[in-house]
């Protein structure tokens, strides 16, 4: 596979072009073609979960002045969760470079597929910060994810779902809300749980994440949208 459109849209240059294909290749593509002699991406994706984070909590750190911890907080979380990273892999078109089983490759749409584009762009950073350090990986994050900074603090989408709901139940229903992971899948280093809200008997939400505290923030904003409740 041709991976020179890619690397143009994104702006990058690998010097290790095995390195950019093993970031794009899908745990399920290794299954199905074990003759390949390629790795999986998954090494790379813890890599590049750090990377991500260190670079956004810097940036945060440093023009954020007047946030709190908490505020600084959830802005990262805004910045560095699943949707948007799937979000910023999608405009680049990471779908199209995807090594993935047959399988896989059915189910190109909905929440597998987004976690799938949003582990793929976390091993792309990883891969860019073992291919050329973190400078080059910082550059890249600041280009593609940090100006979604502006519209994620434009739209509130960095408020704590589940202390609002808190709020608002307690305010409308005079309850708190209660939490029940309902289930989990995946391996031990790709779990993806499901939660739901409950306020007294009645569910609210339904929420999924890469951890229950996503699921729960899920869930928590499932239901402020159900009911109402902004």
């Amino acid at each position: 596979m041709d991976f020179t459109k890619f690397e143009e849209t994104a702006g990058v240059a690998f010097k290790n072009k095995a390195l950019l294909k093993q970031a794009f290749t899908h745990r399920s593509y290794i299954n199905e073609n074990k003759a390949s002699g390629l790795e999986h991406n998954e090494r790379l994706e813890f890599l590049g979960d750090a990377v991500l984070e260190l670079v956004i909590t810097d940036h945060l750190f440093n023009t954020m002045k007047e946030a709190s911890e908490g505020e600084m907080t959830s802005l990262r979380s805004a910045l560095v969760n699943a949707d948007t990273c799937a979000q910023v892999a999608q405009a680049l078109g990471v779908n199209e470079y995807l090594l993935l089983s047959k399988g896989e490759q059915k189910d190109d749409t909905g929440r597998a597929r987004a976690y799938i584009l949003a582990n793929t762009l976390e091993a792309l950073i990883g891969a860019l910060y073992v291919d050329q350090g973190y400078e080059a990986a910082k550059d890249f994050i600041m280009k593609h994810i940090t100006p979604i900074l502006e519209v994620i603090v434009r739209d509130g989408k960095w408020i704590d779902a589940k202390s609002l709901f808190q709020e608002k139940a307690q305010e409308h229903l005079g309850a708190t809300p209660a939490y029940k992971t309902i289930r989990e899948s995946g391996p031990d280093h790709d779990k993806h749980f499901t939660v739901e809200v409950s306020v007294g008997r009645e569910v609210m939400g339904e929420g999924e994440g890469k951890s229950k505290q996503d699921a729960e923030q899920a869930a928590a904003k499932n239901a402020l949208e159900a009911k109402g409740w902004k």
